[in-house]
């Protein structure tokens, strides 16, 4: 599904979410993709998989208005997982817009794989290939230090035994800090609408005491005994 996202800054990067996961399992990764051109938009997005440690199983969910490939290769050279011998096994997966989609100016877009099972290693870089429709290629390749100072274009990175750096991009912290953004936006409009709810009802509420007390008072006044000049009470 497509998004509109607030001006981006410099550190919108492509990013994969969550950015931990355990060792032997199957992960669901979400490539969160923002687009930075401010004149064109991105049509496709070519993620690589790690041939050394890799996966033996990956499937992509669907996109709307996008066609997707999980290209399968010969690895250069053989690979044991678990009690195997891997010589073949995913290594990219492509996203490619159908005529008349991008993700345009202002906007991001998620693109979500299962991928298994999850190599017993320190991490995995999963290099992204951003195409714009203006002929332009942003390759998200670049791999972050341990320090965790950004590179320029920082490469998307799952960890698994390692621990990521503090200011990596695609950590569960940033997934997490995504999810409460999201969560603090709904809960603001939420507590907005419900003030506004009993702003209202308290409103409707004063009128109608007052427009109670109104009726009284004129009914008492005209109820109210009048004395003649002679100074005899006389009813109504």
């Amino acid at each position: 599904m497509l998004a509109l996202a607030a001006p981006l800054s410099a550190s919108a990067h492509v990013r994969v979410d969550p950015g931990q996961a355990d060792a032997g399992s199957y992960a669901t990764l979400t490539f969160k993709v923002p687009n930075e051109s401010a004149t064109a938009g991105t049509v496709q997005l070519v993620v690589d998989l790690p041939t050394d440690t890799p996966f033996t199983s990956v499937s992509y969910e669907p996109l709307p208005g996008w066609t997707t490939e999980v290209t399968t290769s010969t690895l250069p050279s053989p690979v044991e997982v678990g009690d195997a011998t891997v010589t073949e096994a995913p290594t990219s997966v492509t996203w490619t817009a159908d005529p008349g989609v991008q993700v345009a100016p202002g906007q991001f877009e998620r693109f979500v794989i299962s991928a298994g099972a999850v190599p017993d290693t320190g991490s995995v870089l999963l290099p992204a290939h951003q195409h714009y429709s203006d002929g332009t290629v942003v390759d998200w390749a670049d791999e972050t230090p341990a320090s965790g100072e950004e590179p320029e274009h920082p490469a998307p990175v799952l960890y698994v035994n390692d621990a990521p750096p503090a200011d990596a991009h695609g950590s569960s912290h940033d997934a997490g800090a995504d999810t409460a953004s999201d969560e603090a936006a709904v809960t603001t409009t939420s507590s907005s609408d419900d003030s506004g709810t009993v702003a209202l009802a308290l409103g409707i509420g004063g009128l109608a005491l007052g427009a109670v007390a109104l009726v009284l008072s004129v009914v008492a006044l005209t109820r109210r005994p009048r004395t003649s000049a002679e100074g005899t009470v006389t009813g109504r």
